[in-house]
């Protein structure tokens, strides 16, 4: 029996697990990747050491327009089919607090050990392939890859090429263009898990500081979200993993043309009432300084400057008001949110409900994930399922 051909845009996450997936349940596969080498993105991932994944899974790790889409694809493939799935292939899971790490340390050997599995199974991948277009034969099955140096017949064609995210070369969101030209609806991208950038006077003043602190998001007046853990205050506004974590809400939220604000706690781990009873109490005790001074030993200098700065200091401390701007450039953040709309998407096999025998895995969709190996395990689970259910002979 001649098997089915299944041509995979992108080398990254999602392409290199489609494609052995789909390699291991019978068909011929070759992936396309543009850059000259594969798997460049998942090096960069988790300062080169690759958080790949999580053990714990909170309610709110994905986002989207419909993120419950996720739900199906980690049922068929789970966490734990993913810590299972590398193991075999010799990564040795490293587990700080959940968080998934090789056991070597180094990103490149999760991306030696996807390619010398992709090899293995005669997985062809053509690197410095950058496809240009996409046609359709009349009878809808069979699919024309062009490149600019050639063309690839495919049965099945899987669109994993990535986002528009990070600084490395190949992000260029062109699998949006070529969803759009089959007919698919992309949900406006844009930059998550990236710094904010905000309006007002104090940022230089303040730049460099890192604190613990407690960011909440509020969008036109109504709280939205919060998130606690270290801030890095700079000179264009505000960074740090709490501020990555709600930046998807808030930089959609300004494209939108809403309001969006956050409020700064910056001593969490006291009640307002605590906050004053801790300030009058340090004036008792040492009523020769002034309000500057008594905050020495409570907060970075830098800060201390801005907060005095402020009409009443105690709303300063609790909830200092900063005005969302936008966020950084998409080569700045580390994914994107948007993408193909996943309602033209068949949540069980990832394949289009618009173009028959055309499939999406990976960030391309419109899902992105919160800090902390997500997005590397949508990547994994999407890109499991596309490769199976290409692999499977047409139904028609």
């Amino acid at each position: 029996m001649k098997k089915r051909q299944v041509v995979i845009t992108g080398a990254g996450a999602s392409g290199l697990m489609a494609a052995i997936m789909a390699a291991r349940n019978g068909a011929a596969v070759t992936v396309l990747e543009q850059n000259e080498k594969p798997g460049k993105k998942i090096c960069a991932t988790g300062n080169g050491k690759c958080n790949f994944s999580n053990l714990v899974m909170p309610e709110d790790a994905y986002r989207g327009t419909h993120p419950e889409f996720v739900k199906d694809a980690f049922a068929q493939f789970s966490v734990k089919d993913t810590v299972e799935f590398f193991k075999e292939l010799g990564i040795f899971p490293l587990d700080r607090n959940g968080y998934l790490y090789p056991r070597s340390n180094q990103a490149q050997s999760v991306v030696d050990v996807l390619c010398m599995e992709a090899s293995h199974l005669g997985v062809k991948i053509k690197t410095n392939e950058q496809v240009t277009a996409i046609e359709t034969a009349k009878n809808g099955k069979k699919f024309q890859v062009l490149t600019k140096g050639w063309h690839y017949e495919a049965d099945v064609l899987i669109l994993a090429n990535g986002s528009k995210a990070s600084s490395i070369s190949g992000s260029d969101g062109s699998g949006y263009e070529l969803a759009k030209k089959m007919g698919h609806r992309i949900i406006p991208v844009y930059p998550a898990l990236t710094a904010l950038k905000c309006k007002g006077p104090a940022f230089k003043t303040w730049a460099g500081v890192r604190t613990e602190g407690k960011v909440s998001l509020f969008i036109n007046g109504k709280s939205h979200k919060s998130e606690r853990g270290e801030l890095q205050l700079t000179e264009y506004g505000i960074s740090g993993i709490p501020v990555f974590q709600i930046s998807t809400y808030a930089i959609r939220a300004v494209h939108e043309g809403k309001k969006a604000e956050l409020r700064v706690d910056f001593l969490p781990e006291l009640t307002e009432e605590e906050t004053r009873e801790l300030l009058h109490a340090r004036k008792k005790a040492c009523p020769y300084k002034n309000e500057k001074e008594l905050l020495v030993g409570l907060f970075p200098e830098k800060l201390s400057k801005v907060l005095t700065s402020q009409k009443h200091l105690l709303s300063a401390i609790k909830e200092f008001p900063l005005q969302v701007q936008d966020g950084m450039s998409f080569s700045q953040a580390q994914v994107c949110s948007g993408g193909v709309d996943t309602s033209q998407v068949n949540t069980h096999t990832m394949e289009s409900k618009l173009c028959r025998n055309l499939y999406f895995a990976g960030e391309l969709l419109d899902i992105d994930g919160t800090c902390g190996g997500y997005n590397l395990q949508w990547a994994w689970s999407s890109g499991a399922v596309a490769g199976i259910h290409a692999a499977k002979e047409d139904r028609t």
